[in-house]
């Protein structure tokens, strides 16, 4: 074992409260390892942590870090952070200072995957879904597997299931280059775009991150539809939702709607059964056919894949339906980059086609959209704008900057401008409680809500519950 994860190790996380760093620091506890963490506002998992036994701090002070080292000077600690964390976060600060170990988060999950038979998500759209839907599978198939994701797994209701079990699913992110520290028995790469221009200047700077976890992975897993993928790539274990040919796993859908999607499945060409799985969407479907290659991959009886598939749900923020209020209905969604957002408002119109049938022929698709990031929004607002001009009706808010300085002076008003030229019925609107305020003059009964983003929008939901109270 690594001297890092030694039994007398402690784990302090900076910014503990983040879905990928609270699914580690439980990970470790779960291991028995004494942990204790730092964020700035309390949520669901710095109070799961909290109940695991952690120490929780609701500031970054060097105080914390004065604390940690005298209450455990009896182990080796690691201050772990991630890429999210400033260089002039105080905390980490101290610990450079007074040259304490430092370990990025992406080192610990990594140490975290050499003790299982790792199967390790990655792409540039898809991970979370694909790490959710895969585990399920092999949870309810082999009862022998755990899961570090960067979501919340319905199965599971966390973001966290580590155990003495033979597989660990693992969603493994690109982001910020930390991609190549990761080795697995499987990698999956679900596709590859230009993203996270904060760490990455153009296209080839990802594919060569893929390319590093590609050399890293006993077995390689492929998007044969991602065309980069396709092109850059070789492996025998394929899949594809367009074609059976020329690849080792297929699903070709028959019927989709909003509840359900049917499909032949294939291997290497041969038709193997037809498949019922219960959840609409075609980006959902190839993350699906990811999730059931990966486990066929690994020994998994097909009998046992169609008999459990009826129990695969998507996590938490992917087009998750919040509820209905006086008869507008709000989903939440993750999309925060312009393929995410095209993917979510085709899927919002399956779901308003169908409505029609029904009483709400007068349903309208509104996208309520909060921009993630200054960089994202420079290097992707003409496609933003492309894709959000498809609502009928469009609310743009203000970004969402994740930590980052706005040195380019970005504001949303890049995108609500150009959609402009495209469709009349957008606004900006500067922020969610403006939204809240006017909501019923904004909306009107009969429409479909998506609210989408990786920001702070999804408090929507809650924000609008409480008014109405």
């Amino acid at each position: 074992m690594d001297k890092e994860l030694l039994p007398k190790s402690h784990f302090h996380f900076i910014g503990v409260g983040g879905i990928g760093m609270s699914a580690i620091a439980m990970g470790l506890i779960k291991k028995g390892y004494s942990v204790s963490g730092s964020d700035l506002v309390k949520n669901d998992e710095t109070n799961k942590l909290e109940l695991l036994g952690a120490v929780i701090f609701t500031s970054q002070k060097q105080e914390n870090i004065e604390y940690v080292t005298s209450k455990f000077n009896n182990k080796l600690i690691n201050f772990v952070v991630s890429s999210a964390i400033k260089p002039e976060n105080e905390e980490l600060n101290y610990c450079r200072k007074k040259n304490l170990i430092i370990k990025h988060r992406s080192e610990i999950l990594a140490i975290l995957m050499q003790s299982y038979n790792s199967l390790a998500v990655a792409g540039s759209h898809g991970k979370t879904s694909t790490s959710t839907f895969l585990s399920t599978l092999l949870e309810l198939c082999t009862h022998n597997s755990s899961s570090i994701t960067g979501g919340i797994i319905p199965i599971y209701n966390s973001n966290c299931h580590l155990e003495n079990t033979k597989f660990l699913v693992a969603e493994v992110d690109e982001s910020d280059g930390t991609i190549n520290k990761y080795k697995s028995d499987i990698g999956i790469i679900n596709n590859i775009d230009f993203d996270h221009c904060d760490h990455f200047s153009d296209l080839d700077e990802v594919l060569s991150s893929f390319k590093d976890f590609a050399s890293n992975s006993k077995k390689l897993l492929l998007n044969y539809d991602c065309e980069i993928t396709r092109n850059n790539f070789h492996s025998d274990n394929t899949w594809s939702i367009t074609s059976k040919n020329n690849v080792a796993y297929a699903i070709i859908p028959t019927e989709i709607n909003k509840s359900y999607t049917i499909g032949k499945y294939y291997e290497n060409g041969n038709l193997i059964n037809n498949l019922n799985i219960p959840i609409p969407g075609l980006h959902n479907l190839s993350n699906i056919t990811a999730s059931i290659a990966a486990s066929r991959m690994i020994g998994v009886d097909f009998i046992e894949i169609k008999k459990n598939i009826k129990y695969l749900k998507l996590p938490k923020k992917r087009f998750e339906f919040r509820g209905e209020i006086n008869e507008r209905y709000l989903y939440d969604d993750y999309a925060h980059h312009p393929n995410e957002i095209k993917a979510t408002i085709k899927l919002g119109r399956l779901f308003i086609k169908e409505n029609r049938n029904n009483d709400l022929r007068k349903s309208r698709l509104i996208a309520i959209f909060q921009p993630h990031r200054y960089s994202r929004v420079k290097q992707f607002f003409k496609e933003i704008a492309e894709e959000l001009s498809k609502a009928d009706i469009i609310y743009v808010t203000s970004i969402y900057g994740a930590g980052e300085k706005n040195e380019n002076q970005i504001n949303s008003k890049i995108i609500t401008n150009l959609i402009y030229k495209q469709n009349k019925n957008v606004n900006y609107i500067d922020n969610y409680h403006e939204i809240t305020k006017n909501f019923y003059e904004l909306t009107k009964k009969g429409d479909l809500i998506l609210n989408m983003g990786a920001g702070d929008c999804h408090n929507l939901w809650s924000m609008l519950n409480t008014t109405k109270n």
